[in-house]
């Protein structure tokens, strides 16, 4: 088992850690107004999203035979997969035209996740709540998928690439697992609408 690691690295993306509590304290006052259904709705989308993107990342590692077993049944790619999957090391052995494609998938989705934001809610604060809920929950089923097929991450001390915008972002799996967690919460704490039927969807 990999020893824990406090800090992710660049320095920077550690400031990650106080992004759900900046939105807690900036939000807590006014609160926000979504409804249950949107907030349903959005964390559905999260949850496919996250699950696509980690079919995506199998393809990708399976593509550049980073990934044995896949020619055979699920049961065998789980198998010989998941002693030596290591998430973190992929990206040095990815040809630079596939990284490149990489880092466009990632802008893409990034796109994806704001447009689903703009067209749930109508003001800047509800926009960036469901922004950063939808992130959340795509983040947290990227690695529920990630572990369905190859079982990884063997731990939350495993190493990842988190992002490669605008440079590779790595930490251990617990620092995005955290991250997404508090927000999920701080969102469900600010948030001001109980109604169901208050908003029709």
């Amino acid at each position: 088992m990999n020893p824990f690691q406090l800090f992710a690295s660049p320095w920077w993306v550690n400031l990650l850690l106080i992004l759900p509590f900046i939105l807690y304290f900036s939000f807590r006052q006014k609160g926000i107004s979504v409804s249950k259904s949107i907030l349903v709705a959005t964390a559905a989308f999260g949850i496919a999203f996250g699950f696509n993107e980690s079919v995506v990342v199998i393809y990708l590692r399976a593509a550049v035979g980073l990934l044995p077993g896949y020619g055979g049944t699920f049961a065998d790619m789980v198998s010989l997969s998941s002693g030596i999957y290591q998430q973190s090391q992929s990206l040095s052995h990815l040809p630079s035209i596939l990284a490149a494609i990489e880092f466009f998938r990632e802008a893409a989705t990034m796109i994806m996740l704001l447009t689903i934001a703009f067209v749930s809610a109508k003001t800047i604060r509800e926009r960036i709540a469901i922004f950063l809920w939808t992130f959340a929950f795509w983040d947290l089923f990227y690695y529920v998928g990630l572990w369905f097929t190859v079982r990884w991450p063997s731990s939350i001390l495993s190493q990842d690439v988190l992002f490669l915008i605008p440079v590779p972002w790595l930490s251990q799996v617990w620092f995005p697992l955290l991250v997404s967690i508090l927000t999920i919460v701080a969102i469900i704490v600010v948030n001001r609408k109980s109604d169901l039927g208050t908003y029709k969807m």
